[in-house]
């Protein structure tokens, strides 16, 4: 069965299908989420959340693109508007988990030190994918940890192919420099 044969199923009444819908993406979309978000409750949250949504606009979709590339967008959106309106939450948690982290460990210092510069160095990379501007953060992640291909990216990000190019040339450069000099 394919996906539309599915979506044409559901809305003829056959709620239980979108349980495949899930099942099929699923990872997809926890994967984006943690490209946002970087822990692991928020993106399985997330997740959940997205597939709420998805189930109330299913009766919008029309087919125009492939199914997994409006469930992208739905995604992707979601996820912008959500780091957007916890960005300083994140801020806190992220400071908590890191100072948890390290009492948790401080008996062994040789081990806590390496745990530590390994924290950091997640955190410097994860703090520089955050700060690049969105549409920049969304190309890269969607090229980087969804390794989608330029041209479903965007069809997603409803932009040309060159216009995707220079997004991720521009993101790579931009988490060069943020790597480089913190």
């Amino acid at each position: 069965m394919t996906d539309q044969d599915i979506i044409t199923e559901i809305l003829l009444g056959n709620r239980f299908l979108f349980s495949k819908l899930i099942d099929k993406y699923q990872r997809m979309v926890f994967t984006l989420a943690m490209g946002f978000v970087h822990q692991k409750e928020n993106a399985e949250d997330l997740t959940q959340d997205i597939f709420i949504k998805v189930w109330i606009a299913l009766p919008n979709y029309k087919g125009d693109a492939i199914f997994s590339t409006w469930l992208y967008r739905i995604a992707v959106n979601y996820c912008i508007n959500f780091v957007e309106k916890n960005k300083r939450n994140r801020f806190i948690v992220l400071a908590e988990e890191l100072i948890g982290h390290v009492f948790n460990t401080a008996i062994n210092d040789k081990d806590a030190q390496q745990e530590l510069e390994e924290m950091e160095s997640g955190n410097l990379v994860r703090t520089a994918i955050d700060s690049l501007p969105i549409n920049q953060r969304t190309a890269f992640i969607l090229s980087a940890y969804e390794e989608l291909p330029i041209k479903e990216i965007a069809s997603i990000m409803n932009r040309s192919e060159g216009a995707v190019e220079q997004l991720l040339q521009r993101a790579k450069m931009n988490l060069k420099k943020k790597i480089k000099h913190p």
